[in-house]
């Protein structure tokens, strides 16, 4: 995210960003760990005493409600938004407005929520620091998706559930980085990534991905010998069995998924050997342990006490929002004429990115006018970012790792059929964006032509998804007791 207010800096003790080289064109990654003050690196002391005493705030000043609640409230120009809170629960229950006008207010309600959810995140990497950080920032920014899908699991609206956890992956995995690598690359040669942290990435990616292809190679199968056709509203015999074995192939898939990504975590944050971490890796980039020194010097605009109490509240608030969006979808889809597909690959995922699209682009004309100013002026314009944004990739995996099984294990609990048996297009869309994402980081390097080719397979899929319709046999699984199946023409 891009950064959208001045901080109070402490002195440094072990040197400043400023000795950081300008990017001249190549560049190279610093191998010499720097012993960052005050971090859990410190030798001595345990990892979690010092942890502890982090987040407590030790050393730091301490920061009062009054002032936390209006640096939260005022982190964005689109908080703005929350205005329409209000506004869009009262259309809700007074329904003197149509469906049209309660999705669009809820729509535009949801959209500060993920700036909110992304600044507290900043807020407590301060308390945190930068591995756990970011895990903080990474669950934060996955919020308001979440909150999203569990109210179309629980409204039982499976197979649109599916499409936006795919269009959410999609997004995550091309958009949003796609992004990030043509205005970051934009006036350098090419950014670094962290070359340890890609390659887990890589292998984390492809096996949530896989995960998915095997129900669907299994179904694809089996097409020729089973049938699923509904009779009012029930699955006939045989297309129930075949519903029942799936669902039990799916949980058992989540688990071992739910598995994979907790282990992963243990390793990233507790790597073998004493006082090691991703941050003072041999080859971690020079701006990645610098950011870490920052992280331990700045001091915190918002009280981590009060930054927890109103992520709560804030969770709630967007929770029965997104219910009521929910609740509006069936009308506006019939009415417009979009198909499941769209909506759920496209149109809902883009909630997420609006705030950040928005942000991005007043930072980035900002930085613009600033640059232009300092031509003009003779001054000397601030040095490009080394340090490539991939955070989106990470978020892309955690949802197809934790909030994916989380939500077919949630199905499980609730009695809703929810499998992890996609559309064949879908996977296939999710296997390609696999294969493209590890390619352009296989080098843990990145480049503006690389992102815009991002961003050109996103707009491919847009376009392709615009004339999709869906599987029916598939969607016909996705089935709660007393839905009927939709004839599309």
């Amino acid at each position: 995210m891009a950064e959208r207010r001045v901080t109070h800096t402490r002195p440094s003790i072990s040197g400043s960003p400023d000795t950081l080289q300008e990017a001249t064109g190549h560049h190279t990654l610093n191998p010499v760990s720097i012993p960052l003050p005050g971090s859990d690196l410190e030798a001595g002391k345990p990892r979690f005493r010092t942890s502890w005493q982090r987040f407590l705030g030790r050393g730091r000043k301490n920061v009062g409600v009054i002032q936390s609640i209006r640096k939260i409230y005022g982190c964005s120009w689109l908080n703005l938004l929350l205005l329409l809170t209000p506004v869009a629960w009262w259309a809700h229950f007074d329904r003197r407005l149509n469906d049209n006008a309660i999705f669009a207010l809820c729509f535009l309600t949801i959209i500060p929520h993920e700036c909110l959810f992304d600044y507290c995140g900043e807020q407590m990497a301060l308390y945190c620091g930068k591995d756990f950080g970011d895990l903080i920032t990474i669950t934060l920014n996955n919020a308001v998706e979440v909150t999203l899908a569990i109210m179309l699991l629980l409204k039982c609206e499976l197979k649109l559930l599916q499409s936006t956890i795919t269009g959410v992956i999609l997004l995550h995995l091309l958009l949003v980085p796609g992004a990030a690598f043509l205005t970051g690359g934009a006036e350098i040669w090419e950014q670094d990534l962290h070359p340890a942290h890609t390659q887990l990435n890589h292998t984390l990616l492809t096996v949530g991905v896989l995960a998915l292809l095997l129900p669907a190679s299994f179904y694809a199968a089996i097409s020729g010998s089973s049938t699923t056709t509904t009779t009012n509203g029930n699955l006939g015999d045989l297309g129930n069995g075949t519903q029942i074995d799936f669902l039990t192939m799916s949980r058992g898939l989540a688990v071992v998924l739910l598995l994979i990504y907790i282990s992963s975590r243990i390793f990233y944050h507790n790597p073998p050997g004493a006082g090691k971490s991703m941050v003072n890796h041999p080859m971690a980039p020079a701006q990645l342990k610098l950011d870490e020194e920052r992280l331990q010097r700045e001091e915190p605009e918002v009280n981590q006490w009060v930054c927890i109490c109103f992520l709560v509240v804030n969770i709630g608030i967007m929770a029965v929002t997104s219910e009521w969006l929910v609740d509006s979808i069936e009308p506006v889809r019939n009415v417009s004429g979009i198909t499941t597909e769209w909506f759920g690959l496209v149109l809902l995922p883009i909630v997420s990115f609006s705030a950040d699209g928005a942000v991005a682009a007043g930072y980035f004309l900002r930085k613009a006018l600033l640059r232009v100013w300092s031509r003009s002026h003779s001054t000397k314009p601030e040095p490009p970012n080394t340090l490539a944004k991939a955070e989106a990739i990470d978020l892309s995996i955690q949802f197809v790792l934790l909030w994916m099984p989380f939500l077919t294990l949630l199905g499980w609990w609730t009695g809703k059929p929810f499998s992890l048996l996609f559309d064949f297009f879908e996977v296939a869309m999710l296997l390609g964006a696999c294969f493209l994402v590890n390619f352009v980081t296989a080098d843990s390097k990145t480049n503006w032509a690389e992102g815009f080719i991002l961003l050109s397979f996103y707009a491919m899929i847009v376009l392709c998804t615009w004339f999709y319709e869906g599987q029916s046999d598939v969607s016909d699984l996705l089935l709660c007791p007393g839905q009927t199946s939709e004839v599309t023409g």
